[in-house]
């Protein structure tokens, strides 16, 4: 499918919009809500909006009671993101520690013996990070230096989400009751939302859906200001967390990505991105290939292309003029008998230019980093004597 033009550059991830046809809510299959959970027959009046993700189709307008258009798409399954949790285990158990005797680059990461032997595809621009669990850092390369990140903000904020307000897997968490402002926002034209109703009563499950699938900046305002009273109280949070997590070099000045003075590098999203796959809830959440917003009809598909292809399980992607093009990316690798998880960041890709192109690029870029590790990490490790980590 043609990428979109986009008709604004200065909005983050504004070029693109899930491609859309009427799609019955019955036919959605994300976690369902339980059978207290209020689900309203009522279809929001919707401006069509401009997707902050690019590159996941062409935008189609279906007009909604009362005059007003409301945006569908058409959706591959849901992924079985529930065997991802029961897996995982094995990412971890067999650690993910630094190699012994492994050099350290200059961000301070330890590199793995391995990746002297490996010929990785990194990007010619911008910055990129790879580790695998149980072994180690396959490299950085670019400048670290903080750069915009768009949409890979929302990680953080869901890390957030779950370290205040853990969950069970499989469970719908707590209920939220969607507020006016979250409502209004739903009908933006010049940023990625989602349609919610005032007043109705939305699982966690389903807004961490709808926030990191389709990418809605009003659901990760509305999970904010559920979590801490206030947007700013919230994104104090954030910056703890990122210190906590040693990310020196990141700081945060809004939930969604919107701003281009949230800034960040592909080392300490790296960071972030090992540390928020150790929850199950999470991998599930990011797994999740199609998501439906309740009361409305309206279903989206993940913005991350990448997710199910080549042992993709995740993450998340972000886009705009400012930001470029930046993906976080999960996938597992089968390396001598033991499920090795795989992640990834890549940002800054075709800065300057269309979210659309930069998103094409990470893309890209990600594709072909994957790509290689899986054909050449398996025996570029038994070239090393078994496990790289010597």
């Amino acid at each position: 499918m043609p990428e979109p033009t986009p008709t604004s550059t200065s909005t983050p991830e504004s070029s693109a919009v899930p491609e859309v046809v009427p799609t019955p809510e019955s036919s959605a299959v994300p976690t369902p809500a339980p059978a207290s959970t209020p689900e309203s027959s009522a279809v929001p009046e919707v401006v069509p909006t401009r997707e902050s993700e690019a590159g996941t189709g062409t935008a189609v307008a279906t007009p909604a009671p009362g005059g007003g258009r409301l945006r569908r798409s058409v959706l591959g399954p849901l992924t079985a993101a529930v065997v991802l949790a029961a897996a995982a285990g094995g990412w971890y158990a067999s650690g993910g520690g630094s190699p012994v005797g492994a050099a350290v680059d200059g961000t301070g990461e330890a590199v793995a013996p391995v990746a002297r032997s490996l010929r990785l595809p990194w990007p010619d621009e911008g910055q990129a990070s790879v580790a695998v669990e149980g072994i180690g850092s396959l490299g950085t390369r670019g400048e670290q230096k903080p750069a915009p990140i768009a949409s890979l903000t929302k990680v953080m904020t869901a890390y957030v989400i779950l370290e205040g307000h853990p969950m069970r897997v499989g469970a719908p968490g707590a209920a939220v009751v969607a507020d006016q402002k979250s409502a209004d926002e739903s009908y933006s034209s010049v940023e990625t939302t989602a349609p919610v109703l005032a007043g109705r009563t939305y699982t966690q499950r389903r807004l961490l859906e709808l926030m990191m699938v389709p990418s809605g900046n009003n659901i990760a305002r509305l999970l904010a200001r559920w979590d801490a009273g206030q947007e700013r109280a919230f994104v104090a949070k954030m910056n703890r967390a990122a210190a906590g997590l040693g990310m020196r070099a990141t700081t945060y000045t809004g939930v969604s990505g919107m701003e281009a003075s949230t800034r960040s590098t592909s080392d300490d999203q790296l960071r972030l991105a090992r540390a928020a796959m150790k929850d199950p809830v999470f991998r599930q959440i990011v797994a999740t290939a199609s998501v439906t917003a309740p009361g409305t009809g309206a279903t989206f598909r993940n913005t991350n292309r990448l997710l199910g292809h080549d042992g993709v399980i995740g993450l998340k992607t972000g886009s705009s003029t400012p930001a470029g093009g930046n993906l976080a990316w999960a996938a597992t690798q089968r390396i001598a008998g033991t499920t090795r998880l795989v992640v990834g960041v890549v940002l800054h890709q075709r800065a300057g230019t269309t979210p659309a192109e930069g998103s094409a690029a990470a893309h890209e870029a990600g594709r072909a980093l994957i790509t290689t590790i899986r054909a050449d990490l398996p025996d570029a490790l038994t070239r090393a004597g078994g496990s790289g980590r010597r």
